[in-house]
C-alpha cells in the first residue's frame, strides 16, 4: 500500500453522531469522499435525509438512523440497526453535542445534566455499544470531538468545558484498554468553526475571535473533516490516545495587534 492509498476508507463503514449539520455533517461527507459508507445519526430526520443525499451523490451508501443520543437506552438498538444494515462497523465518530451558557453560580441541575448527558454520557455508552462490534472484528477506530475548552477556561460554559475535557481523558483510557483489540481511539479539539452553534455569536464576540486566533478567522467543518479522515484511516494506525486541536493556532498563543509588528 502506498502512502496515498493508506488514507483511503474503501469498504469501511462509519457511524457519525450529530451528522445532521455542522462539524458532524462535514466529517460525514469527508469520510464518504475517502470511500466509506455512512450511518448517519442525529435527532432530526430531515437533516439526516439531506446529508444522506450528499453521501449517495458521492457513490457511497448511507443509512439514516434518527436517535437522541441523550437517551442512552436507545443506543444499543441504533447500533444494532447499523450492523444489520451494513454487516459491520469500522469507524465511530462521536460528534453530537450541545452547549448551554450558564455561570457556576447560576447553573441548574437540569442544565448541567442536559450538557453532560449529551456531550459525555452518550459518548461513553455509544462507544461501548460500537466497541462490542469492533472488538469482535479485531479492528476499529473511535474518534470523539473534544474542544479547545478542554485546555482553557471560558466564561459561562463550565459544564460544556468539563464534558469536553472528560472526553479527552476518556480517550486515553480507551486507547490503553482497547489497544490489544487493534482499536485506536483519538479525539479532535476544534476551536471556533463556522457552524449553527457559532452562528449565534454576536458581532463583538466574532470580532474578538478574529483578533485572538493567529490565522485571523473561523475554521470550516472541512478543516476538522481532514483530520477525521486521517484518524479513521490506516495512515494513523500507530496513533492512539491523542487529542489534537484544530484551532487556527489559538492554543499556541494570541497574536499582537498588526500595528505592533
Amino acid at each position: 500500500m502506498n502512502i496515498v492509498d493508506s488514507f483511503r476508507l474503501d469498504g469501511r463503514v462509519a457511524l457519525v453522531t450529530g451528522a445532521g449539520k455542522g462539524i458532524g455533517e462535514g466529517i460525514a461527507i469527508g469520510l464518504a469522499e475517502a470511500g466509506a459508507d455512512l450511518a448517519l445519526l442525529a435527532r432530526t430526520r430531515s437533516d439526516l435525509d439531506r446529508v444522506a443525499e450528499r453521501v449517495r451523490a458521492l457513490g457511497r451508501r448511507a443509512l439514516v438512523v434518527p436517535c437522541d443520543v441523550g437517551d442512552v437506552a436507545a443506543i444499543p438498538s441504533a447500533v444494532q440497526q447499523i450492523v444489520d444494515g451494513f454487516g459491520r462497523l469500522d469507524i465511530l465518530v462521536n460528534c453530537a453535542g450541545i452547549q448551554r451558557r450558564m455561570t457556576v453560580l447560576e447553573a441548574t441541575v437540569e442544565g448541567w445534566e442536559q450538557v453532560i448527558n449529551t456531550n459525555l454520557r452518550s459518548v461513553y455508552f455509544m462507544t461501548q455499544a460500537a466497541g462490542k462490534v469492533m472488538v469482535g472484528q479485531r479492528r476499529g477506530k473511535v474518534i470523539s470531538i473534544s474542544s479547545m475548552t478542554a485546555y482553557r477556561g471560558f466564561h459561562m460554559i463550565s459544564p460544556y468545558g468539563i464534558s469536553k475535557a472528560s472526553i479527552a481523558n476518556f480517550t486515553k483510557y480507551l486507547a490503553v484498554e482497547w489497544a490489544p483489540h487493534n482499536i485506536q481511539a483519538n479525539a479532535i479539539a476544534p476551536g471556533w468553526i463556522e457552524t449553527p452553534m457559532t452562528a449565534q455569536m454576536g458581532a463583538e464576540r466574532v470580532q474578538w475571535v478574529r483578533e485572538h486566533v493567529p490565522q485571523g478567522k473561523f475554521g470550516q467543518p472541512r478543516d476538522v473533516a481532514g483530520l477525521a479522515v486521517f484518524l479513521a484511516s490506516p495512515a494513523s494506525d500507530y496513533i492512539t490516545g491523542q487529542t489534537i486541536p484544530v484551532d487556527g493556532g489559538f492554543l499556541a498563543g494570541n497574536p499582537w495587534p498588526t500595528a505592533q509588528y
